[in-house]
Parts: C-alpha cells; sequence; structure tokens
C-alpha cells in the first residue's frame, strides 16, 4: 500500500502438551517453546510493530517459586527486544547455576519464562498511545493461582464507555476507561465470582482453602466465565488468555471480524492470526490449520485436554477483507489465490480506460504489497493481448506471410518496475507529523521505459487519504511524460471509518469522503445534505450503541461510483500534472468475488455488522461537522 496505516494486532498462544524434557529429548532443547514463539512471533511482525509482549505460565510449582514470566517492549524492535532480554536473563541463571544445563526439571524451578504456556503479541499503537503500559499481554495478579489472568488481544470494542459504566456498577473501580483494561477486568470479575463460587461449594463439603484449590482448578469452567464476560462486547475482537493455573483461551468475536487459526496433535495447541505462521513454525501442511469459527472458543485446560466452545451465537459472517487485501502475508495460498483475483477482475475496467491498446501501455504496480494483484492484472492483459493476436491473425490469414507471422507473434506486455521505494524513509514518515515534508520522497522512478504515446497502467492495494499519490507517486510518475495515467486500487473506495481494529477513525482523512464533499459542493446541494445527516446523527445518538443507521450513507447517494472515482483522480492531479490521469476502483461485488469468505466491508460500504460500527460512523461525521479533530472511537 502506497500509504501506511496502523492496524491490528497479531497473536500467538501455544501449549506444550508434553513434559520439557520431551523436546529436550526430540528437538533437543527444552527451550522449544520459547523458540517457536519468537519464530510466530515474527513471522507476525507485519501485524504490529510499536510493541511486542511474552508471557508463560509454568504448570505446578511449589509455593514460593515463581510460575508467571511476562515481558514487554516498545523499542524500535520490540520482537528482538524482549527475545534479547528473555535470553540475557536465562543465561545469567545458566552461569549462576551451571548444575542446572543437564537437569530440565532445575531449569523450569529456576529459569524465568521457561513454562508449559505461552502468549506472545504484537500491536500498533492505534490510538497514538505506544508507552510500555499499553503493550499486551496485560496481567491481572492475584495471590489465588487460579484467579491470576494474563490478557493479550487483536481487538477494537466499540462500546467502550458503556463497559466501564458496567464495572463500575459491579462496584469495580478501573484504572483506565480503555478496552483492554475493561476487557479484562471484566473476566477478571467473573473468575473471581466463579472461583469463589467453587470454593463456597467445596467449604460446604469440608474443604479447606489449601484443600480446595486443586479441585477449583479442575472444576473451573472457562467456557461459563468468557459467556458471562462477553455478553454486552461490541467489536471486532480475538481474546486470547491464560489463567495462573495452567488454563488458557482464545475467543473470537461472533461476525469472525478478526482472524484466529490453530493447529493441535499431541504435542502442541497452537493459535495465531495467520495460518501461514503457524504452516512455517511447526511445518504442517495448509489442511492440518484450521479457522476458530465465530463466536467460539478454543480452551485448553491444565490436563491438556482441548475444548471447542460456543460463546457467543454465531451472527452473519463479515471477516474482514482488508486481511485478504493487504495485511496478512501473501504466503497463505488461498490470499495469494484472493489477491491475483482482485488484480484479474479490475482488467475490464483497465482496458476500457486504455482503449484496448495494450502495445503501447506499460503495467506496472506500487511495491512492494501490490505485486500479487499486478500479476493477477498482468495475467488478464496478457489475455488480451492474446485474443487481439489471434484476431489479427484471423484477418490477415489469406496474405499471411511468415515474417508477418513472426510479428504478430512476437507482441508481448510491457511490464515494468516503475516505482522504487526508499524503504528507510517509508519507515520514518509513520507519524502524521512528519509525513506530509517527506512523502515526496518516499518513491522513485524508474527512466527510460516509458514512451510519450504510452498508457502507464499502476495498480496499488488501497487508496485511502491519497496523500502519498497526489504529493509523491502521481509528481514521480508524470516526470515520465506518459500519455495518460491510470492508478488502479485492488480495494474499493474507503468512504467510512473502521472501528474494529484498523486505524482508520476520520471521515475527512479519506479521499472518497473529499470527493463526495467536492462534488456536493459543486452541486449546490452541499449545506442542506450535511445539515439533514448532521441532524439525523444528532438525534440517534442518544440511543447510546444501539445506532440501527449509518445515515452518512446519504454523502454518497446522489452520484455514481464513476463520478467520485473521476473526483478523486481531480482532487489527486493538481495542475503541475501534465498527463491524464484516472482512477480505477475495485467494485464491492468484484471484491467478493475474489475474496468470499471475507465479506467484512463496512468501510466501503458502510453496512456494519453492529450496532456500534453505526454509532462510531454518525459520530464521526458529527466531528467533522463541529470541526472536532477527535477519533469517533
Amino acid at each position: 500500500m502506497s500509504e501506511l496505516i496502523k492496524h491490528e494486532c497479531g497473536i500467538a498462544t501455544l501449549r506444550l502438551l508434553k513434559p520439557l524434557s520431551f523436546y529436550q529429548k526430540k528437538y533437543g532443547s527444552a527451550f522449544y517453546g520459547i523458540n517457536k514463539m519468537y519464530l510466530m512471533l515474527e513471522k507476525q511482525h507485519n501485524r504490529g510493530q510499536d510493541g511486542a509482549g511474552f508471557a508463560s505460565v509454568k504448570l505446578d510449582m511449589e509455593p514460593g517459586n515463581r510460575y508467571i514470566s511476562r515481558v514487554r517492549s516498545n523499542e524500535a524492535q520490540p520482537i528482538q527486544d524482549i527475545f534479547k532480554k528473555i535470553n540475557e536473563r536465562i543465561n545469567e541463571e545458566l552461569e549462576l547455576h551451571p548444575e542446572i544445563l543437564e537437569d530440565i526439571d532445575s531449569q523450569k524451578k529456576n529459569l524465568p519464562y521457561l513454562g508449559e504456556v505461552h502468549l506472545g503479541h504484537v500491536r500498533y499503537g492505534t490510538f497514538g498511545k505506544n508507552s510500555i503500559e499499553s503493550v499486551h499481554p496485560f496481567l491481572r495478579q492475584n495471590n489465588w493461582m487460579h484467579r491470576n489472568l494474563i490478557v493479550a488481544g487483536n481487538f477494537n470494542m466499540t462500546n467502550v464507555n458503556e463497559l466501564f459504566e458496567n464495572l463500575v456498577e459491579l462496584g469495580q473501580h478501573p484504572k483506565e476507561k480503555a478496552d483492554t483494561v475493561t476487557v479484562m477486568e471484566k473476566i477478571g470479575h467473573f473468575l473471581d465470582s466463579e472461583v469463589g463460587k467453587l470454593y463456597k461449594k467445596l467449604k460446604e463439603k469440608g474443604y479447606n482453602k489449601k484443600e480446595a484449590s486443586p479441585h477449583i482448578v479442575e472444576q473451573l469452567k472457562v467456557h461459563k466465565i468468557l459467556r458471562k464476560s462477553s455478553k454486552d462486547w461490541d467489536g471486532g475482537y480475538v481474546i486470547a488468555g491464560m489463567l495462573g493455573h495452567g488454563d488458557s483461551f482464545v475467543l473470537r468475536d461472533p461476525n469472525g471480524i478478526r482472524p484466529a487459526y490453530y493447529y493441535k496433535d499431541d504435542e502442541v495447541v497452537v493459535v495465531a492470526s495467520e495460518r501461514p505462521v503457524i504452516q512455517t513454525a511447526f511445518n504442517v501442511d495448509y489442511e492440518d490449520v484450521h479457522e476458530l469459527e465465530p463466536g467460539q472458543a478454543i480452551i485448553t485446560k491444565k490436563d491438556g485436554s482441548v475444548h471447542f466452545k460456543t460463546i457467543l451465537e454465531p451472527r452473519e459472517r463479515k471477516a474482514c477483507s482488508f486481511e485478504r487485501i493487504y495485511f496478512s502475508r501473501g504466503s497463505d495460498a488461498e490470499i495469494y489465490k484472493e489477491r491475483k483475483n482482485l488484480g484479474r477482475l479490475l482488467m475490464p475496467e483497465v482496458l476500457k480506460a486504455i482503449d484496448y491498446d495494450t502495445m503501447n501501455s506499460v503495467f506496472s504496480f506500487i511495491p512492494n504489497t501490490a505485486e500479487t494483484s499486478f500479476y493477477g492484472m498482468v495475467e488478464a492483459a496478457q489475455d488480451e493481448l492474446n485474443y487481439q493476436k489471434n484476431q489479427a491473425i484471423l484477418k490477415e490469414k489469406e496474405g499471411l506471410t511468415d515474417e508477418r507471422l513472426s510479428e504478430i507473434l512476437s507482441l508481448r506486455l510491457r511490464t515494468e518496475k516503475i516505482a522504487v521505494k526508499d524503504v528507510k524513509l517509508r519507515t520514518f514518515i509513520a507519524e502524521d507529523s512528519s509525513r506530509d515534508d517527506l512523502v515526496a520522497h518516499v518513491y522513485d522512478v524508474t527512466y527510460g521505459v516509458v514512451k510519450p504515446t504510452d498508457n502507464l497502467v499502476v495498480i496499488d492495494d488501497s487508496i485511502v487519504r491519497g496523500t502519498t499519490l497526489k504529493k509523491s507517486i502521481l509528481k514521480m510518475l508524470d516526470r515520465l511524460n506518459p500519455k495518460k495515467i491510470i492508478i488502479v486500487s485492488s480495494a474499493p473506495q474507503i468512504r467510512y471509518p473502521d472501528c474494529y481494529g484498523i486505524d482508520m477513525a476520520k471521515l475527512e482523512d479519506f479521499v472518497a469522503f473529499q470527493a463526495a464533499v467536492s462534488l456536493l459542493k459543486e452541486r449546490g446541494i452541499y449545506k442542506e445534505t450535511v445539515d439533514a445527516i448532521y441532524d439525523k446523527c444528532k438525534d440517534q445518538s442518544e440511543f447510546a450503541h444501539q445506532a440501527e443507521q449509518n445515515h452518512v450513507k446519504a454523502m454518497y447517494e446522489p452520484f455514481s461510483y464513476e463520478e467520485v472515482s473521476d473526483r478523486i483522480a481531480k482532487l489527486l492531479s493538481d495542475e503541475s500534472i501534465n498527463s491524464e490521469v484516472k482512477v480505477i476502483y475495485q467494485t464491492v461485488d468484484k471484491l467478493h468475488e475474489a475474496c468470499p469468505k471475507n465479506l467484512g466491508d463496512w468501510y466501503f460500504t458502510g453496512d456494519y455488522p453492529t450496532p456500534g460500527g453505526n454509532k462510531v460512523v454518525n459520530k464521526a461525521f458529527m466531528n467533522f461537522y463541529e470541526g472536532k479533530n477527535d477519533r469517533a472511537y
């Protein structure tokens, strides 16, 4: 993608089902679990680079011995930083106690992080917060082993205020009004309650507190705790947790908005945000890695038994389509195929835009994530060129010479790497405050491959703000002096905020919204339109998070899809651009055709899967109307 948008986090959980000595004997290291967690987090580096954390739980530790370890980092390379700290701690202990080098039981007792239950997390600071206190996993401590709770997740809740008030009504005093804190405290409340009920029953049977503890561990129903905790949650989420005694869980939202995949055998139970992460880390086949169903939790008890429980009744599946377009690694077999289809399905509109002149057109892409869609687009373009060759041969068949046949058959599609990204600058300008000053230098172009008679077709994953296109890419491409520049987006027009994990919070940031504003003003209906939308949003804001309608759709209703695309092209190309500029967006129908399992499209259509989504978009419009530079969630 030509622009950075910070997005959802990545999680990884690993439960070792055998004693540590088993992994020492089979794989040559008792640190098998730690090594696999490092690999899984590194393979999800794409999902978050602002912070990383790792926590582990040791099973069956005697009182007086540490059984929970946690490390977090918000350094520039947080994954490397946390595992450097882990290695340093372990090496310090081994130097102090060299006698435990061959004694796995002693290593488990004395070395931090060397446990059987692991939880890792990578994140982006979605709200602009990147203090160490905001980095997952979060820890809720208690002297009773089974009341310790460690939580990490890939989620945004749209109704944080309501969840906060619920906690206050329960008598709690939350330290922060953040969705991570409220989620953890809600789970913690019902964990405490469930433990209390079990202890009360055991006490009536004559057990004292010490005698009751192992029975509580055995009888604790994690799925009941999760059902009670998640009843009022509104958002997209995958929430992972560990209890101090060794139970662990991963819960997915009922619309399946955020992704979660699992693998289990007789040695491990693994969950991660992406399928190929597990495939690579554990060298298993595609078919062996399964998707966690919406509303479902995978729960691994201390005894190693694995249970799949429906926590929330599944609703219409709305898995995030941006996962397929951009966020997830393209090494997933399904995603690779879908991204190629996204490019292929755009070709009919591209051919119209170049008047089917494939011989005088150069095809390229915005590096590096648009490359797969580019392959699909080029394959479709090659099909068209082959058709043109066939037609030429049939037309000239009566007088066709060997020389002319060779000339026709030698025609090749022209593909070039036109845009070259400066990776260092790309990293440096991640923050809005400095983006505008340096954005013009993010890309260079390859000179000498485009003629003044050529169309230049360049595909990007998505066009969000249009800032990089306007201030850098289009100006660079125009230096090549093509006849026409066609910018192709493999994603549809982003018209509405996301509130389930992707950092797209303000309507006025979207170039599609800017285009709608411009068109409304040109037609002289701007004020009446925005006033009417504002009044409806304000009226509905009184209904808390149960907003039933997205009123902002009215901004786009007067215009066709092509009109908005054409206005975006006009907004992106100022008078300094000599070439004709056209912008072609994927349609929503073709997006669904290419990615049939991930139909979450609220940022394109405004059709939010939860009431909280409608509340957020209406609030975003009110902020825009009132001139408030605030987030809507």
